[in-house]
């Protein structure tokens, strides 16, 4: 049995890059006073959810991060959209091991879009790159991405590819869960919430797996769309945060 300690940060996640990157920087330090070995971070967390960010800013601001984070001795995946090396966008979970190291990233699969024919939305803006798992301290851990989890058909014209029982299949125990759902305050929102934390609890139990999941929690005013916390094995809650508002916790999982 291996120890994997998490820790998570449901964080404001705004268009403004330096804002965002303020808010990691303090997620970074909180986990590092907790002795965490890897920080989870939510969907597009640095740059915002969006893709006409500006590359290079934020560029700088990620290579910030992961020195802070190599600094504090702290594996990160981090939850950016980003534009790689071969000139596409991508919506990403960023890893970097403690050294600092970047050891690859997961790309969005289900992306969202309308369900005309042809869609609009996500799905016209974001590439995707094939389904993968990663190394944390020698466990065998996999992302995803929002919409990847719980494929509410509501919002993609793609089918469910069950991506939590594929990567249990590829040999992951843990999921990393980076989200940044809509949300209004209406009835619906929280129609929404229900959906998203049962998918959670179903997910986690099929696959046999480790659910570490966080949202953005802007604008704070509102609750977030989803839980954020720590779901295990057998579908059960054993960590979860106030459901609005910047918050953070620690989990050590046993896998």
């Amino acid at each position: 049995m291996v120890e994997l300690r998490v820790a998570g940060a449901q964080l404001p996640v705004t268009d403004d890059i330096a804002s965002n990157a303020a808010a990691v920087s303090r997620a970074i330090v909180y986990a590092q006073s907790v002795g965490a070995d890897v920080l989870l971070t939510p969907e597009g967390s640095v740059s915002g959810y969006r893709a006409d960010f500006d590359p290079s800013a934020l560029r700088v601001a990620v290579r910030g991060l992961a020195a802070q984070a190599r600094d504090a001795g702290l594996a990160l995946a981090l939850g950016t959209c980003y534009v790689e090396d071969d000139g596409l966008c991508y919506n990403e979970v960023r890893f970097y091991d403690q050294r600092g190291q970047f050891t690859g990233f997961h790309s969005k699969q289900l992306r969202c879009g309308t369900l005309e024919d042809p869609p609009r939305g996500e799905i016209t803006l974001y590439s995707a790159g094939p389904l993968r798992t990663f190394q944390v301290k020698g466990v065998v851990v996999g992302a995803l991405i929002c919409n990847d989890l719980w494929a509410n058909p509501e919002c993609t014209p793609m089918p469910d590819g069950h991506l939590v029982q594929q990567l249990a299949r590829m040999g992951a125990s843990v999921i990393l869960h980076a989200v940044n759902g809509g949300r209004d305050g209406s009835e619906w929102s929280r129609v929404a919430w229900q959906y998203h934390e049962a998918n959670l609890r179903m997910r986690a139990r099929a696959g046999g797996v480790w659910i570490v999941t966080v949202d953005s929690c802007y604008p704070e005013h509102l609750p977030c769309s989803a839980p954020s916390g720590v779901v295990n094995p057998q579908g059960a809650w054993i960590c979860r945060t106030e459901p609005q508002g910047e918050q953070t916790f620690v989990w050590t999982l046993t896998v």
